[in-house]
């Protein structure tokens, strides 16, 4: 499913150039669920915008579902955004005046849905996510986990291949962290491929798979038998 080869990406400081992803090889299968964890400086919230094709590599390959994302344009980027990637964020980035409804349906907007489908579609993963009773709040009658599960269900929507959730449980205290976290098995066990980014080693523990990034490079991939 998604495929990197050497991938690099610099960033220019003034005359300097500073090399933050200096060459990942990568491989992330269907239905995998994986964890990507670093200390700050580490790269992993860049290679995090590679996946979620929010920005492009300076050099190497992005293969996703067969096709090379590494070369497109900012416009081909948005539609593969919207229809292969579902995102979830730490800071739930919620619109302040939305119902939880209008917040999951957004991107079905973007996608050209009909009014009646994206209704539909956004009551199910509502749902899905147990906000049945609160589909017709705003954020700020919601408290931090039922926000969380908002952006989770908008994640879920388009039907995405992936979900890229970035530090989603850092805004959390760790009771409602555990029912996000059983949340995201949940959705691993219905078929999604799951990738998480976290410095959180007990976050990361609830994968199958760890990836450890240290100054630019993977520092270790392994399997971890204690996935939820």
């Amino acid at each position: 499913m998604i495929k990197l080869r050497q991938i690099k990406r610099d960033f220019p400081l003034g005359s300097q150039v500073v090399k933050v992803l200096k060459g990942i090889d990568l491989d992330v299968r269907r239905n995998e669920y994986v964890a990507l964890m670093g200390p700050s400086g580490s790269g992993k919230s860049t290679l995090m915008n590679l996946l979620g094709c929010l920005d492009t590599p300076s050099s190497g390959e992005y293969w996703l579902n067969g096709k090379d994302v590494s070369k497109m344009t900012d416009n081909e980027l948005a539609e593969v955004r919207n229809s292969e990637i579902g995102f979830v964020f730490q800071t739930f980035n919620l619109l302040p005046r939305s119902t939880a409804l209008e917040n999951v349906a957004l991107p079905l907007v973007y996608a050209g849905a009909s009014t009646t489908d994206r209704q539909a579609r956004a009551e199910e993963v509502l749902n899905s996510v147990g906000l049945s009773d609160r589909m017709d709040h705003r954020p700020n009658q919601l408290s931090g986990g039922q926000r969380q599960r908002v952006a989770v269900a908008r994640a879920l929507v388009n039907h995405p291949s992936i979900i890229l959730a970035d530090e989603p449980t850092g805004n959390l205290d760790s009771k409602t962290s555990v029912e996000i976290m059983k949340l995201f098995s949940d959705i691993h066990a219905r078929g999604n491929t799951v990738i998480l980014v976290t410095h959180e080693e007990d976050i990361a523990q609830h994968a199958h798979r760890i990836i450890r990034l240290r100054d630019g490079m993977i520092e270790s991939d392994e399997k971890n038998e204690h996935g939820s």
